[in-house]
């Protein structure tokens, strides 16, 4: 009887997991349940659904997106167009030394150094901005010298020396050969200044205090019969005048010991307000 009972009741468990549609879970040979057949009504997630979690099923519609690819930042830009200095004027000097730039150094990053920068990078295989950057800095450097004072200012440009207490009263013209200058002064207020040149260790210009003897508007020279326009004599056939040789080449060449100017304007402003008998002091 007790048999009978316990057969009963095990077919009545059978019968009813037919009926919900379970199935049970087996588990493998490291303990994990493998679920058998849904419930009715489940709302389990197909086989083919996208992993919630995890990398992406690779070839899958979700790839895993690549690294940004690491990129190199260009040069810093240490100087360029419109730029004014010293620096400028050092990075014009060495640029002449390899011939890339025809002009005296004018201080300003202008439309031929920006050429002449370009034309340095195309040689060297750098690009070519016409911008002086950090690495086109570096191959100029390691390329020429340090430039000396006067290829700084091939053409003139220095700053004036400061005035020799001579110049300080009345009307002067006070040059300077140590800043190759020349400085209009009227009772010690400086009035103009102008780049200037002296004569060679051979033809020297005269140091000292002078005056204006007379003055020649349009005079040739009857020595070396060279047009001296502008001519303020001062010290026998020394004069102040313009000089069209200096205008051109610079600090290249020198005078036969007359104080050429090369600002032509200034040089003819100067000759209408100079008098004859005004003081000119030429100093160290």
């Amino acid at each position: 009887m007790r048999i009978t009972v316990r057969g009963r009741s095990l077919a009545a468990l059978l019968a009813l997991i037919a009926v919900s549609g379970c199935r049970a879970q087996t588990v493998d040979a490291h303990g994990t349940r493998t679920p058998g057949r849904t419930t009715a009504g489940s709302t389990a997630a197909p086989d083919d659904a996208k992993p919630s979690t995890g990398s992406p099923v690779p070839g899958s519609a979700y790839p895993e997106p690549e690294p940004a690819a690491s990129r190199t930042p260009p040069p810093k830009v240490l100087w360029s167009r419109g730029d004014r200095g010293r620096d400028v004027r050092e990075v014009q000097a060495r640029l002449r030394q390899l011939a890339w730039l025809a002009e005296g150094p004018t201080g300003t990053y202008d439309v031929a150094t920006v050429s002449a920068v370009r034309g340095f990078q195309g040689k060297r295989g750098l690009t070519r901005t016409g911008e002086l950057d950090a690495v086109t800095w570096r191959r100029l450097l390691s390329m020429t010298h340090e430039p000396v004072r006067w290829e700084l200012y091939a053409f003139g440009g220095q700053p004036a020396a400061r005035p020799d207490p001579r110049c300080m009263t009345g009307r002067v013209l006070c040059v300077s050969k140590t800043s190759r200058t020349l400085r209009w002064m009227i009772d010690g207020t400086t009035v103009s200044v102008m780049d200037v040149r002296f004569g060679s260790q051979y033809t020297p210009t005269r140091e000292g205090v002078f005056s204006v003897d007379f003055k020649s508007r349009d005079h040739v020279s009857t020595i070396y019969h060279t047009s001296m326009p502008y001519a303020m004599f001062f010290s026998g056939g020394q004069a102040v005048h313009y000089s069209a040789d200096f205008a051109a080449r610079g600090y290249a060449g020198a005078s036969h010991g007359c104080v050429n100017v090369r600002d032509e304007g200034k040089i003819a402003a100067l000759f209408a307000q100079v008098r004859t008998g005004d003081k000119v002091v030429v100093y160290w």
